[in-house]
């Protein structure tokens, strides 16, 4: 199994609940194990009954496990402000206040939470090297995977860029200070040093996730579900991405034979209409299903949590990494 493990799938399906799970799977299998939670909900929290941060901590109670939470309204803020300094570095003090009031405006349009939250994941895996498994407990989908195109296209537009700058150099710098000192110059520009930076970011991203990364798709037996998981096959197929498995959550206890009344008419026929969604999920993927979690009376937390840690038939075996 890759370092990296993602569960996927829409809001609301036991993303959390499977990511933690098998994160104890792997610290019991003796991996140093770090399972990262972008739930806004901090069920992680509730999980473990422990709280978290955005830093690692070590759940309590658990030999080779830790915990992270990050927020993605936090993270959201944090890059903007991040963009906001940079800008104002770049620029003249006259235009500084419109440049505030566009990131503002930035700051509200779809896209900025995940590009955010990307900048995070990638951030996450770049410090790894303590761990020998991570679990995110989400999956990069939609606008966010489309980010990992973007080196292909930086590639040009920094190229243009140099193209443009040293045309600059040459015209307002070259005479006054020779050929010596424009190159340092330019070799110096923020700009440029800035998206050469994110360029290599996004190439690391997209390196790892398609090399070091396994994904799999948290699904109810549901139709509304089995269609978001189709989009996010198809979405992730588009970017080379192949899922491992899915994980079918929530899925209702059959009466025992003998029980009657109007209660028990219910689950057989609920159970029937799951058990064809299911089939169905087998039927229209090439990829397996690797666990069916009944629903549990209680919240998943402690002997329940290790319950449908054995549930999961998903490997955790690993080499160790050098720390």
């Amino acid at each position: 199994m890759e370092q990296f493990v993602f569960f996927g799938g829409k809001g609301g399906v036991g993303k959390t609940t499977v990511s933690c799970a098998y994160a104890l799977k792997c610290a019991e299998a003796g991996l140093d194990t770090l399972v990262v939670s972008t739930d806004p909900a901090h069920s992680t929290a509730d999980v473990f009954d422990q709280t978290f941060d955005d830093d690692p901590r070590a759940v309590e109670g658990h030999e080779r496990l830790w915990a992270m939470e990050i927020d993605p309204d936090e993270e959201v803020e944090r890059h903007m402000g991040e963009i906001r300094r940079r800008m104002n570095e770049q620029v003249s003090a006259a235009i500084v206040n419109e440049i505030d009031r566009q990131i503002e405006l930035a700051h509200r349009t779809p896209g900025a939470y995940e590009a955010a939250l990307f900048d995070r994941f990638v951030q996450v895996m770049r410090e790894a090297d303590d761990y020998d498994r991570v679990v995110f407990d989400t999956s990069p989908t939609g606008g966010t995977l489309r980010l990992l195109a973007l080196p292909e296209f930086l590639e040009g537009w920094i190229e243009r860029l140099v193209a443009k700058r040293t045309k600059s150099v040459d015209l307002f710098e070259k005479a006054a200070v020779g050929d010596r000192e424009a190159r340092q110059k330019l070799d110096e520009d923020p700009l440029i040093a800035h998206l050469q930076g994110r360029k290599e970011r996004f190439e690391f991203a997209g390196r790892t996730l398609r090399e070091d990364a396994a994904f799999f798709l948290v699904v109810n037996p549901d139709e509304l579900s089995i269609r978001e998981t189709e989009r996010a096959v198809a979405e992730m197929a588009e970017q080379d991405l192949g899922v491992e498995g899915f994980v079918v959550n929530r899925v209702t206890p059959a009466p025992d034979d003998d029980e009657q009344g109007r209660g028990a008419t219910w689950l057989r026929e609920r159970v029937a209409t799951e058990r064809e969604r299911i089939d169905e999920i087998r039927r229209a993927f090439d990829e397996p299903v690797v666990a069916e979690i009944e629903s549990r009376v209680r919240e998943v937390r402690g002997d329940l949590l290790a319950a449908v840690a054995d549930d999961l038939a998903i490997d955790a075996d690993a080499a160790p990494a050098a720390h």
